[in-house]
């Protein structure tokens, strides 16, 4: 793993939309490190690939990716819809336009600063979109579908990727400990449970969602269970709602779990393809 000083910036609501523009520098690097590791998990990638092979990206069209963070995505769009086409990346936080930059040059894509409730694009002008794990960050998801679907052309596609932290999973751990901490991160979080929310949000818009809603478990490394809980339980422990006894033995029962390579947790991510 890499060191955990990248983290130090980062809190329970870093990623949330009303935050990213306040000190776009101070936790560049915590969010670089979290999405860095999230990008090599197996099914993050199978979800991509899904997504990728659903939206059908063609020479020539133009494609968005919001959310776009370090670029990952916008690159394989610009790849797909080839110089005669554009790949462009929504990303409202600076210190993330700046590394995608940076990591794009040569390949054709290129981002933006805006947000997914207010696209800087004319009605029916984008063939493609694709947004992951940004819901759970939005006070306002039904707006930003809508603002989606405004942009899309006819025949448009659009996929919506995000977790629900309500299906998530942990050991080690007590349970009525677990419990007390997901229910305070939920707590911290607009919209914790996007995925379930994912096809009728689309239906609502009127996008016509394809029956194929893609899942997958995402599973980090078992060495990575402490780095990912351990800022959520200093705040649980500063709110009050576990103790310092508890947050120290369950720090321990991790990193004996972990050393014996028995740690495991995992949350499911959906994905749904819709078409105008």
């Amino acid at each position: 793993m890499a060191d955990t000083d990248a983290l130090a910036g980062l809190t329970a609501t870093s990623f949330h939309r009303g935050n990213v523009a306040e000190d776009a520098s101070a936790d560049t690097a915590g969010q670089v490190f979290v999405l860095d590791m999230q990008e090599s998990l197996p099914g993050v990638l199978r979800l991509r690939d899904w997504a990728m092979a659903a939206l059908d990206p063609q020479p020539g069209e133009t494609a968005v990716d919001v959310g776009s963070g370090t670029g990952a995505e916008v690159r394989r769009l610009a790849a797909a819809v080839g110089e005669s086409g554009r790949a462009i990346g929504i990303e409202p936080h600076a210190g993330l336009r700046a590394v995608a930059t940076e990591r794009s040059s040569g390949t054709g894509a290129t981002y933006l600063d805006a947000e997914a409730t207010d696209l800087p694009f004319e009605d029916a002008s984008v063939d493609v979109v694709r947004c992951e794990r940004v819901f759970q960050h939005l006070t306002d998801p039904a707006g930003a579908v809508g603002e989606f679907a405004r942009v899309l052309r006819p025949g448009g596609r659009l996929v919506v990727i995000d977790s629900d932290w309500g299906t998530a999973v942990q050991t080690p751990g007590d349970p009525e400990l677990l419990r007390r901490l997901w229910d305070f991160r939920d707590s911290q979080s607009p919209n914790p449970h996007a995925g379930r929310h994912l096809p009728g949000q689309l239906v609502r818009t009127g996008l016509t969602v394809d029956p194929d809603v893609a899942a997958t478990a995402v599973v980090p490394p078992p060495g990575a269970l402490l780095v990912l809980v351990q800022k959520s339980l200093e705040d649980a422990r500063a709110a009050g709602v576990v103790t310092q006894a508890e947050c120290d033995q369950l720090v321990d029962e991790i990193r004996a779990a972990q050393d014996a390579g028995q740690a495991f947790m995992a949350v499911t991510m959906f994905a749904v393809l819709g078409r105008v």
